[in-house]
C-alpha cells in the first residue's frame, strides 16, 4: 500500500533532502544541490516563504520511501500573469506510475483546495532555481544549476495527464568557429556610438557586488520578465541571491557594461563548474568538499553560462559582439574545455544566433509540463 505523507517534522524533512541522494548514489551524471539550501527550505532563512506557498510531499511503500514531490503556489507570479497556477519541483520517484499518480494526486489536490486551476513544472520559486525535466543528454554531467534526473521520469508525468508546455536546450561550446578581428573592433564602436564602457574592471569581488548588484538585478528583472516562469525580484531575493552564490561566485567571471551615470545595461554572470566538487559529498560542505571546490572555484575546467542579458534599448546596438569576445576570451584559458550553456528556451533565436558563431554540441533537452485541474 501507498502512503503520502506532508513532511511536517525535521525527521520527515530529512528524508524527503535525503531520498535523491540515496537514488543517485554513485550516478556519474547526477550532481547534488548544497545540503544546506536544502534545509533552509523548511526554515524562515527560506525568503520566498514569505510570498509563496508550499508542501512537501513523501511517498512510502511498506514503510520504505519511494518518492517525492514539492508544490508551490507562487504568488508573484500568480498575480502578475492573472493565472491561478501552482507549480511542481523536486519530483524523484521509483519507476512505479502507481506512486507517481499518488504523489501528483496529492499536489493536484492541494492546489484544487487552493483554488488553483492549473499545474505545471518541474518550476521552482524562480527562475534562478532548477527547472524543467531533463529528456535528452542522460548521458551527461548535469550542472551545478539544473537538475538530473532518470530517462523513465518523463513517462511517469505523462501517465499522470500531463502534456508540453515548454522546452529548453542546452549546449556546449568550445571554440569561434572563425576567429574574427572584427569583433572587437564592433565592440568598441558600440561602447564609443552608446557612451558606454565595461564597469569596474580592477575591482575586487566584495566591492564589485557592492557597487553593480543592484543594477545587475535591475538588469535581470527587465531582461527576463517576459520568459517563462519568472519573477521580478525582492531585496529579500537580491540578498539571499548573494549569500547563496558568493561562495562560487569568481569575479574573473562577472562582467558588466554601464552607461555614462554607471547604471547596468549589460551583463555577465558566469559560474565556474563545480559539479564534481560536490558529488562525492551529497552537496555538503564538507572540509574535504571544501577544498575541492574552492579549487574549481579558483581554477575551473569548465564555465557555466549563469546569466546573460542586454537591455532591449542596446540588443541592436553591437553588444552581442561584447558577449561573443568575453566567452572566447574565457575559452582562451588553457584549463577550461568548454563552456555550458544552461537553459535556453528553444524559442529564444536571438541567443541561438550567438551560439552559432561557436563550435558546438546541443546535447540537452528540459521540458516543463501543463495540467489543468
Amino acid at each position: 500500500m501507498i502512503q503520502i505523507i506532508e513532511a511536517t517534522t525535521k525527521k520527515l524533512q530529512k528524508e524527503f533532502i535525503e531520498y535523491p541522494l540515496r537514488m543517485y548514489k554513485g550516478n556519474p551524471y547526477f550532481v547534488p544541490p548544497l545540503y544546506g539550501d536544502e534545509k533552509n527550505l523548511f526554515t524562515d532563512k527560506n525568503i520566498y516563504n514569505k510570498t509563496c506557498k508550499s508542501v512537501f510531499y513523501i511517498a512510502q511503500k511498506d514503510g520504505k520511501t519511494v518518492g517525492r514531490i514539492q508544490g508551490i503556489i507562487q504568488n508573484q507570479y500568480n498575480e502578475i500573469h492573472a493565472t491561478k497556477q501552482v507549480r511542481f519541483t523536486r519530483f524523484d520517484c521509483e519507476e512505479d506510475q502507481e506512486v507517481a499518480t499518488a504523489l501528483f494526486n496529492a499536489v493536484e489536490d492541494w492546489g484544487r483546495a487552493n483554488k488553483m486551476q492549473e499545474i505545471v513544472g518541474p518550476l521552482g520559486y524562480s527562475d534562478l532555481e532548477r527547472e524543467g525535466l531533463l529528456i535528452e543528454g542522460f548521458e551527461y554531467l548535469s550542472t551545478f544549476e539544473e537538475q538530473y534526473n532518470y530517462p523513465y521520469y518523463g513517462a511517469l508525468i505523462e501517465g499522470c495527464g500531463y502534456v508540453k508546455d515548454v522546452d529548453w536546450v542546452e549546449s556546449r561550446l568550445f571554440a569561434m568557429l572563425k576567429e574574427d578581428d572584427r569583433l572587437q573592433k564592433l565592440v568598441n564602436r558600440a561602447m564609443e556610438r552608446n557612451h558606454l564602457h565595461i564597469g569596474g574592471e580592477n575591482m575586487k569581488k566584495g566591492a564589485f557586488i557592492k557597487k553593480y548588484g543592484d543594477g545587475i538585478f535591475k538588469c535581470i528583472d527587465e531582461c527576463y520578465k517576459d520568459l517563462y516562469g519568472t519573477v521580478p525580484f525582492t531585496m529579500e531575493m537580491k540578498k539571499q541571491m548573494v549569500d547563496q552564490f558568493n561562495l562560487i561566485l569568481n569575479r574573473k567571471y562577472i562582467m558588466v557594461v554601464c552607461d555614462e551615470d554607471e547604471n547596468v545595461v549589460a551583463f555577465g554572470l558566469c559560474l565556474p563548474g563545480i559539479g564534481k566538487a560536490l558529488q562525492k559529498s551529497g552537496g555538503r560542505l564538507t572540509p574535504a568538499c571544501l577544498v575541492r571546490l574552492l579549487r574549481a572555484v579558483k581554477k575551473p575546467d569548465t564555465i557555466d553560462l549563469g546569466l546573460v542579458g542586454i537591455l532591449p534599448k542596446y540588443r541592436k546596438s553591437g553588444l552581442s559582439a561584447f558577449i561573443m569576445t568575453v566567452l572566447q576570451e574565457m575559452l582562451s584559458d588553457e584549463n577550461v574545455q568548454y563552456l555550458e550553456t544552461n537553459l535556453n528556451l528553444e524559442s529564444n533565436t536571438n541567443i541561438q544566433a550567438v551560439w552559432k558563431h561557436f563550435d558546438c554540441i546541443h546535447h540537452k533537452r528540459r521540458r516543463s509540463y501543463i495540467k489543468t485541474l
